[in-house]
Formats: C-alpha cells, sequence, structure tokens
C-alpha cells in the first residue's frame, strides 16, 4: 500500500485533511514559510541577475525535520499551501530543500489547490494535481527582493540623516505619506461660513421641511449666502407679507438599490472596522481561523473560503446553493430571475478565484454561533450575510421632489422624500459607510400641483465647512486599493508596520502622523520622490501582477528597478540631515540657524551646522539655557563608577553617567510611582507607573528589563474570578464607565465598577 504525504502551512487543517483523505495520507504543517533571505547585506546579488541566499527560518528547523523525515517514508508527496502567490512560494521552497537533500528520487512531488476546507473541494483538489506554478513563484520572488533592496539600503539611510531604528518600506512609505498629506490639507484648512435657509410646513398632522435653492429667480450655491445679516434679509423678505406656500412641481420616481458584491480581501477588512470595531490585522486572524476549520460538535470544517482574494466571483454551486435557501426561506419577490453577477474592480483580479464567502449557505450564524467565539460569531455572521445578501432582489424606493414658491416662483424651495415600497436584500444586509452623514428615510404628505401649504416658519441655519476627516483603518485601506498600492492581503501588515514603528497613532480609530512620521516623510519624499509616488508604485504592483502571469520576467522587472533605486541612493549621500521645523533663531555657538531635530528620545533643539557645532537644548528650555549637564555631588555610576550628571533631554532632566556614550546608564530624576501591586508574571517586581514616550501613561514592572511585563490601566491587586489570573485593571471609557477588567485578552472578564458620566 502506497504512502502519501500531505503538506499544508497550517496545523489547524491537519486533522480535518487526514479525516477526508483516509489513513493512506498523512498530513504534517510547515507552520509558513520555511526559508527567507539572509539578514544581511548580498542576500540579493544584483550583480548576479539577482540571484538570492535563502536560509531556513529558525524557528521552524523542526517542523522541516519532520517533513524530511517522513518524505524519506512517503511513496507521493503533495504540497497543499494557501493558494496564492506565498503559498505557491512556500511550495517552491519545500521542494527546493527536499531536492537539495536528494529526497525526491523516484517519488512523486505535486501541487495541489483548493479554495475551501471541505471534503468535496479537497478531494477534487487531490485528484487534480499540478506542477508548481514558477511564475507565481518568481512573481513572490521579485516582491521580497524588492522589499529586501528598499529596506537594507533606504533604511540604513534614514539611520544616518534621521536616527537609529527607522524603517523605510517599499509600500509602506506611501502609505505614510496618504497619512501625513491628510493631516497637512487638515492644518492648512480653513472653515468658511455660510447659511441654508429652510421651510417649515404642514398638511394635516404631517409636518416636513424643504430648502431654498432659488432666490430672486438665481440658483443659490453653497457660497451664496455667508452671514447672518444676509440670511436675516432674506427670511425677512420671504415672510413679509407672505403666510403661504404654492406647490409649483412634484416629481415622483421608483428607485431601486442593488446589494454590495460578496467580500473580497480588501472589502472584508473595511466592513470589519466600519461594523464590527475590529482592526485589519484582528479580522484577518478571525477570518483565518474561520477557514482553516472549526469543531461544530463533532466535524471540524472549514466555514468560509479562502479569505486573501481580489475577486467577486461565486462558484455555481455556492449560487444554486444560496438561491434555493432564498426561496425556501423569502417569499419569491426576493429570489431575481437570474443569478447576480458583479464585476470586479480590481483590473488584476483572478477570475478563477471566489469571494470570501460561507462554505455552506446551509450553516446560519444562529447554528454556528455556539461553537465560535464572539469574534468569529460577528466576523461569520457578518459573510454570510453579505453572501446571501448578494443574490437577492434590489431594495426598491418611491421617492418625492417637491417645488415650494413662497411670494412668487423666483423664490423655490426644494423638499425630498423617500419612502421603502419593498426591502430586498436591505432585509438581511446593508453596507457600512466611512465617514457617512446619511439621513433616514423621509415622506412627505401627498401633495399635488398648484395645492397651497400654510408657512410655519422660515429660518436660516449657520453652517461651516469642515477639513477632510483623517483616515480610519478602512478608510485608509480603501484608499491604498484604489491606488493600487500593495494588496488587499498585505494591508493589515502594512498599518501594523506604521503603528509599531511609531511613524502614526491612533486616535479615537483615526490616524494621525508622529513627528518621527513627519520626518521621515518629508526626507524621502523630497529625496526619494519616485520611490514614495502613487503611480509609481501602483505601476510597479502591476509589473508583479503581470510576472504571476507569465507576461512578463521578473529580472527585467527588478533590474529596471534597481539601476534607477541605486543610483538615487548614491546621489543622496551627502544631503543635509532633515529637521522637523527649521527656527527663526541663531545658534549661540556658531550662528547658524537652529532647528527642531528628532533623538533617540523625541524632539530637541540642536544647531544645522551639526557635527561641526554640537549645541543643543530641551524644546521647553530657556533660550540662554543648553542642554549641559550638571555634576552630581557625592554620587557615581553604579556600573563603571564615572561622576553622575544632570542632564536635559526631550521630556525634561534626568540622571545619566558622565561618561556617556561609553555607559549608558540612566535613572530619572524623580522616582516613578510604585502601585505596590505584584508583577503577575514574575511574581517579584512590582507594577510602577511609567510615561511611553508620547507621553501616554502604563504600568510595567519594577524588575525590567529582567521582566517585560506591562499593561496600560491601573492594576488592581484582585485575581480575576473568572481565570484566576492575579491581578485585576481598572479601565474608563466613555461610553462604559469605569470597569475592573482581566488583562488576559483571552479571557474576557468585565465587570462595571462606575457607570458612564
Amino acid at each position: 500500500m502506497s504512502s502519501t504525504l500531505l503538506i499544508v502551512e497550517s496545523p489547524s487543517k491537519g486533522k480535518t485533511l487526514k479525516k477526508y483523505l483516509g489513513k493512506d495520507f498523512e498530513v504534517l504543517a510547515s507552520y509558513g514559510h520555511v526559508r527567507d533571505l539572509v539578514p544581511k547585506q548580498g542576500a540579493v546579488d544584483t550583480a548576479h541577475d539577482y540571484s538570492m541566499k535563502y536560509e531556513l527560518i529558525a524557528r521552524n528547523v523542526k517542523h522541516v525535520d519532520a517533513i524530511v523525515k517522513a518524505v524519506k517514508e512517503a511513496d507521493a508527496i503533495y504540497l497543499a499551501t494557501d493558494p496564492d502567490r506565498e503559498g505557491e512560494a512556500i511550495a517552491w521552497h519545500l521542494a527546493e530543500i527536499l531536492r537539495s537533500k536528494k529526497l525526491l528520487k523516484n517519488k512523486k512531488l505535486k501541487r495541489v489547490v483548493f479554495h475551501e476546507i471541505t471534503q468535496s473541494a479537497v478531494l477534487a483538489a487531490v485528484a487534480e494535481p499540478r506542477d508548481i506554478d514558477m511564475d507565481m513563484v518568481n512573481a513572490q520572488q521579485a516582491r521580497r527582493a524588492l522589499d529586501y533592496l528598499v529596506g537594507f539600503n533606504l533604511s540604513p539611510v534614514l539611520w544616518r540623516k534621521i536616527r537609529r531604528g527607522l524603517s523605510a518600506g517599499r509600500v509602506q512609505s506611501p502609505a505614510l505619506r496618504l497619512i501625513v498629506e491628510r493631516e497637512l490639507e487638515i492644518e492648512k484648512f480653513q472653515s468658511q461660513e455660510y447659511w441654508s435657509i429652510h421651510l417649515d410646513s404642514h398638511k394635516g398632522r404631517q409636518k416636513f421641511s424643504a430648502k431654498l435653492f432659488q432666490y430672486k429667480g438665481e440658483k443659490l450655491t453653497q457660497f451664496s449666502v455667508t452671514s447672518n445679516e444676509q440670511q436675516a434679509a432674506i427670511v425677512a423678505h420671504l415672510i413679509a407679507g407672505n403666510d403661504l406656500a404654492t406647490v409649483t412641481q412634484v416629481e415622483k420616481k421608483r428607485k431601486q438599490r442593488q446589494a454590495a458584491a460578496p467580500f473580497t480581501t480588501s472589502t472584508l477588512q473595511q466592513e470589519a472596522v466600519r461594523k464590527l470595531g475590529f482592526s485589519t490585522d484582528r479580522a484577518m486572524k478571525v477570518a483565518q481561523q474561520l477557514y482553516e476549520g472549526i469543531d461544530i460538535g463533532g466535524a471540524t470544517v472549514g466555514l468560509i473560503t479562502y479569505m486573501r482574494t481580489d475577486s467577486v466571483n461565486l462558484a455555481n454551486e455556492a449560487l444554486d446553493e444560496i438561491r434555493a435557501y432564498i426561496s425556501s426561506n423569502f417569499s419569491a419577490d426576493y429570489l431575481p430571475k437570474a443569478p447576480v453577477s458583479y464585476k470586479n474592480k480590481s483590473k488584476n483580479a483572478q477570475e478563477a478565484h471566489e469571494a470570501v464567502r460561507p462554505t455552506s449557505i446551509q450553516r446560519s450564524p444562529q447554528e454556528m454561533k455556539p461553537f465560535l467565539t464572539a469574534d468569529q460569531a460577528k466576523l461569520y455572521e457578518m459573510i454570510w450575510k453579505r453572501t446571501l445578501s448578494c443574490q437577492m432582489s434590489p431594495a426598491k424606493f418611491d421617492t418625492v421632489s417637491l417645488d415650494l414658491a413662497v411670494g412668487g416662483e423666483e423664490n423655490l424651495f426644494r423638499a425630498t422624500g423617500q419612502t421603502m415600497v419593498f426591502p430586498g436584500y436591505i432585509a438581511v444586509y446593508q453596507e457600512g459607510e466611512d465617514d457617512s452623514e446619511e439621513e433616514g428615510e423621509s415622506k412627505l404628505p401627498p401633495l399635488e400641483k398648484g395645492e397651497q401649504v400654510p408657512i410655519d416658519q422660515i429660518s436660516g441655519e449657520q453652517h461651516f465647512t469642515q477639513p477632510p476627516p483623517r483616515y480610519s483603518e478602512a478608510s485608509l485601506v480603501k484608499t491604498l486599493e484604489e491606488f493600487g498600492i500593495g494588496r488587499p492581503s498585505t494591508y493589515a501588515s502594512i498599518i501594523s508596520t506604521l503603528i509599531a514603528r511609531e511613524y502614526v497613532l491612533l486616535d479615537k480609530k483615526r490616524f494621525v502622523p508622529t513627528d518621527v512620521g513627519r520626518v521621515v516623510n518629508k526626507f524621502l519624499t523630497e529625496h526619494f520622490t519616485r520611490y514614495v509616488d502613487y503611480d509609481f508604485t501602483a505601476k510597479l504592483e502591476d509589473e508583479l501582477d503581470q510576472i504571476s502571469t507569465g507576461k512578463r520576467a521578473w529580472i527585467p522587472v527588478l533590474d529596471d528597478f534597481w539601476k534607477g533605486f541605486s543610483q538615487q541612493i548614491a546621489d543622496k549621500k551627502d544631503v543635509d540631515r532633515p529637521g522637523v521645523e527649521i527656527l527663526d533663531e541663531a545658534c549661540p555657538k556658531c550662528g547658524k540657524p537652529l532647528s527642531i531635530r528628532l533623538g533617540k528620545r523625541g524632539k530637541f533643539i540642536g544647531c544645522s551646522g551639526y557635527p561641526e557645532c554640537d549645541y543643543t537644548r530641551n524644546v521647553d528650555g530657556d533660550p540662554g539655557e543648553a542642554t549641559q549637564p550638571v555634576i552630581i555631588e557625592d554620587r557615581v555610576c553604579p556600573q563603571c563608577g564615572s561622576p553622575l550628571v544632570i542632564k536635559v533631554g526631550p521630556y525634561g532632566k534626568f540622571i545619566g553617567c558622565s561618561a556617556y556614550p561609553k555607559c549608558k546608564f540612566i535613572e530619572p530624576l524623580e522616582k516613578p510611582k510604585d502601585t505596590g501591586v505584584t508583577c503577575p508574571e514574575c511574581k517579584e517586581g512590582t507594577l510602577i507607573e511609567r510615561k511611553s514616550r508620547y507621553g501616554k501613561l502604563f504600568y510595567s514592572c519594577s524588575t525590567y528589563p529582567k521582566c517585560k511585563y506591562a499593561t496600560w490601566n491601573p492594576p488592581i491587586n484582585e485575581p480575576c474570578p473568572k481565570c484566576g489570573w492575579p491581578i485585576l485593571t481598572l479601565k474608563t471609557t466613555k461610553r462604559r464607565g469605569t470597569e475592573k477588567v482581566c488583562p488576559q485578552k483571552e479571557c474576557g472578564f468585565v465587570e462595571q465598577v462606575a457607570a458612564p458620566e
């Protein structure tokens, strides 16, 4: 009896697949990528056709060893990694490792692909294996090489010119540019006053309102009325001697609204942010769990199809099942005569792939809820409802528009109303919107042309123009997709990187660039303009897509990029260090302009003549007070014995070693506040109050860096009654008031202490 080895990426799929395939199959996991580029210069050899030096990823060596051992015993090897470029590349890397060990002689090695973990899909894939697609592999290699070449060559420039520890990314940098440019728009925005004028009326007991759109025969624009005096004069003129308004026109229309397309990776992330309050990263992690398989009462099954896709297509079998479900559970009006099709917005969408959908519409959210976590249940319900609704009839509305004349037909008000006459798909699901001020339905009384209605009131309403909103995660993802920057599957990691590098902060779920982010963006847009250009980044993404379909060769694409980029790196070797802001103040030591600059611990004022002039001072310091250290009497450094000094840094005064930079000992001038709560992790230190780089309070172990336990919320000496964790924390929000919360996220314990104000 022959033995067959099936290799997947995630171990959570293993039991399910083995159950589907039977005892002749052994299933092992690679645990993601098994090889990556050597993390040093020269990993991509630009002088020799961009040959790449790979090494095993340390954390996965033991998994590779297990695969190697199993291959020796197997007759056939099926590589069933994920159905995308990354999965194809992992399959190729595994094959290369096995070839290098000479383990594939007289063995069958094939690639199998399935987009959902159901028995029928898996058996069909195994029945039709194929060879590894080298076009897809080369597209992934080209992307990895590009990211490496940018990171390993541009990041050191940022270290030299701004500060160490910074990074630049091929896709992350244009994303940062979007956020910074939006912030600059907001800062430059000047609000303008304008007024609208409204008529309140009624017929019988039904009240309604209309807006003035024509005055003295002239159409009004947004800024036709810009002051209180103007609006008061218009209102006085309209109400003088006028008690009635006359209906001059009635227009009735029947309108339809089509359901949104089924989810792609991008739209799934956007809706999870808008509707569920998830981050993009959280949404993708939960979707991965639903795809890989959930135990639903003795049987483990993948509940959704593969979640990394830019296609809005649905398989014929899925369409048949969805239409049958609608027919059984809704009246005939809710089922269109033919399946509804949607057009892919992405020009590079792979038509063979499917949208994100439930593997079976018969598994309703209510039936699945007992087997799912809270996050899984929310995301599954949203995917299920979106998929069902996309095959339902359009919603139908009756719209009415009334024009009313006051004091003659030269002064016209307009009232509009909308009444839903058939909910259609809205009975199941309605798409969310970013920054929406959409009003609900309004109904108008039945009126005919020539009819008169009383004028209850005519009044003006003051408005001010608003700046463009900051990006939320949803609107940033939408914009990245519209510009063609990156791939939807990378958006979560792009956002995570921007936050982790402290280039941006999330304030009320909106992105705000930090000083570091502003300076990095300013430097890149001034000196590496082409490489943060939106069109250039999108064009490069198109070329990677063309490589994956065999329309372009990958080495010429890399070569075209590298020639220009490497020359730019060389040309910018001696550019000036950028400042946050050049000050209208001369350096007291050398006379050159001072600038606000970025240091290891934040902003400070320094001479633009650095390194020839080393004058610095604290941003909030006296202009005459340089940041020169003051020696502390009778104290020496506990690490090296040198005198200790009081220094002034970006966040005020602190104690440091006079032998810096040879010795880097520092301590706060004022001791941090000790909460007296024992650290729940090491049980040795206590949790003390500290401040982050941006001034936010947090609580960490007093034995740091030996113990790195930390929490944002104030700790209290009470064990969690649900999971037994030694401490709870106090969390205060406007919406929920003050609550006791378990810091262990997977626990979820919450108990209200004080109601919201």
